[in-house]
């Protein structure tokens, strides 16, 4: 497969503007679905649909539509009529579909499950869309080969060459009893070694790694990552087999997760990218944008009450960016320690004291060491200045403790209300230890500046 260059996106826009259909059919005839994605990200909309319409295999245009953004996809989509995007998803497997069926407006999702053909997909789908999108059940596909315990090596070939016609891809060969609950996985190498074997469940792998339906997706990302797998089975709240997740929807999951993650850390609410329109970026900026002006606005109250201070000792004014800029990283820091504990799984809410008795520890070693360094940098530079070196060194040691506790334990109070921690290493751990950090620094000069000559 080869990839779009910069001539080859320019010659086919100069097909489209010609609309001359049998070149363009040949220019994409020889390229993978997610190249084709790729190329649709660099045309317009109408563009891109004419493009679409071009391509004369059902199958390939299905897995093109799939491997677009959802952003571009639901361009796509609002464009085809109820019956054409059925006839795509009897094409896809059933955690695609419901992907797909998922993005559509809930009043065209019945109509378009109506237009699927295949009956048997279409009652799998309904039975998927019952599942928590963010759950095992809600990424699972029914997409598998299943045998029976109870067969015998021949019988067992036989049932798999019967399902695999209806598979592109096997990971795994699930072994189940008469009443659907899963029992273990029977490896290819047995089927090789052991021709003859009476009975599959003497040579199946017993107790497989599993999930229920209900697991979140992080951690079914945690379980795949840990235990190396290409493929998980799915199983409901009575042990039957009702699925399998597989790793590239893993890998798809994880990239969207540490997207929004991201974002929502860099202040940004809600789910954007850089083609999305001015309102849907300002909209989803301006809200934690405004909650900091709150946070200056409240700075500037807490610095007009000590005015008369902070003029009688002008220096004091140089070291509040010091206090502010310090207590931000420092929180930033920790919470960001957390977060990351508690994303990969090595961090759990019923260790959450040992986390905070060693973030503790790592703050008062930090404050010594950054307090230590300021007082002897405020000493050197500004001799006799005892009281500032001493109100700034002492602030900066309190803040240290108390970014540090703080940062800790916000993403550990937002995982236990069910909210996402990467809240916490953002705008929100930074505009709060601004406020206090100011609090504490000029409550400190204040009683500092009373007890230590200038």
């Amino acid at each position: 497969m080869k990839e779009f260059s910069t001539e080859n996106i320019e010659q086919i826009e100069h097909y489209i503007d010609e609309q001359d259909s049998s070149a363009a059919i040949r220019e994409l005839r020889d390229y993978h679905p997610a190249d084709i994605a790729e190329l649709f990200r660099h045309l317009n909309v109408r563009q891109a649909e004419w493009l679409f319409n071009l391509i004369d295999d059902n199958e390939k245009k299905a897995d093109v539509l799939m491997e677009l953004d959802e952003e571009d996809r639901k361009k796509l989509l609002e464009n085809m009529d109820p019956e054409q995007i059925g006839a795509f998803i009897d094409l896809l497997d059933t955690d695609d579909a419901v992907d797909l069926i998922q993005e559509l407006d809930k009043e065209d999702r019945e109509e378009v499950i109506q237009h699927i053909d295949d009956m048997e997909q279409a009652g799998d789908i309904v039975d998927l869309l019952q599942y928590d999108e963010d759950t095992a059940g809600g990424l699972m596909g029914t997409e598998l080969i299943e045998v029976n315990e109870n067969m015998s090596m021949p019988e067992c070939i036989a049932a798999m060459r019967r399902q695999a016609e209806e598979l592109d891809d096997i990971y795994y060969v699930y072994v189940v009893d008469d009443d659907q609950r899963l029992k273990g996985v029977l490896p290819l190498k047995k089927m090789v070694t052991h021709p003859s074997v009476s009975r599959i469940k003497h040579v199946m792998e017993s107790n497989p790694i599993n999930v229920r339906t209900d697991t979140p997706i992080e951690d079914v990302a945690i379980d795949f990552e840990k235990y190396d797998l290409v493929a998980m089975p799915v199983v409901d709240s009575i042990g039957r087999l009702v699925g399998q997740i597989t790793v590239d929807d893993v890998m798809d999951e994880v990239r969207e997760q540490s997207e929004r993650d991201y974002q929502l850390a860099s202040g940004i609410s809600s789910d954007v990218d850089a083609a999305d329109s001015v309102w849907e970026q300002t909209k989803a900026r301006l809200p934690w944008l405004l909650i900091g002006v709150v946070g200056g606005i409240v700075n500037s109250l807490i610095l007009g009450g000590f005015e008369a201070q902070i003029a009688a000792v002008a220096v004091l004014a140089i070291f509040i960016p010091l206090i502010g800029g310090t207590g931000g990283n420092v929180g930033v820091q920790a919470s960001a320690i957390v977060v990351q504990g508690l994303a990969n799984g090595r961090l759990e809410l019923k260790n959450a004291w040992g986390q905070i008795g060693r973030e503790v520890v790592v703050a008062l070693l930090n404050a010594i060491v950054i307090s230590g360094a300021v007082l002897v940098y405020i000493l050197l530079t500004q001799p006799h200045k005892y009281a500032v070196a001493a109100a700034v060194a002492a602030s900066l040691f309190c803040v240290v403790i108390f970014a540090t506790v703080f940062g800790t334990l916000v993403p550990l109070t937002l995982e236990r209300l069910k909210i996402n921690p990467a809240l916490a290493t953002g705008p929100f751990i930074q505009i709060t230890n601004d406020v206090v950090g100011l609090m504490i620094y000029v409550s400190m000069a204040t009683w500092l500046l009373r007890l230590l000559p200038m």
